[in-house]
């Protein structure tokens, strides 16, 4: 994976992109470390679209985690996640499910 600053890549645009191999992921850092990835689109993604959300949001859930830390809030584990979400999904079925019986009731 190539850096390139984020100053360069503002200022050059997409020649700062040029020494880049292609189908290399690129690294964007601006002062406060990094900030950006560029990752090539190959083929057809979305058969990855899944995988790459997924490190997308637990790349920026780290963030909060350092702050619940700091705050002295317990860690909460992936598996705490996972059953909070289903617990949701399960809730918003249930919702959906209520809502479709009062409308064929009503209809």
């Amino acid at each position: 994976m190539r850096q390139v600053s984020l100053r360069e890549f503002r200022t050059r645009g997409a020649k700062a992109l040029e020494k880049v191999p292609r189908g290399e992921t690129v690294l964007l850092a601006g002062q406060q470390g990094p900030a950006y990835f560029l990752v090539p689109v190959l083929g057809d993604i979305s058969a990855q679209e899944r995988d790459l959300q997924l490190a997308i949001a637990r790349a920026s859930l780290r963030e909060q985690w350092r702050l619940n830390a700091e705050a002295g809030l317990p860690e909460i584990t992936d598996e705490e996640i996972d059953a909070e979400i289903a617990a949701l999904r399960a809730e918003r079925l249930a919702r959906q499910h209520a809502r479709s019986s009062r409308e064929s009731r009503i209809a």
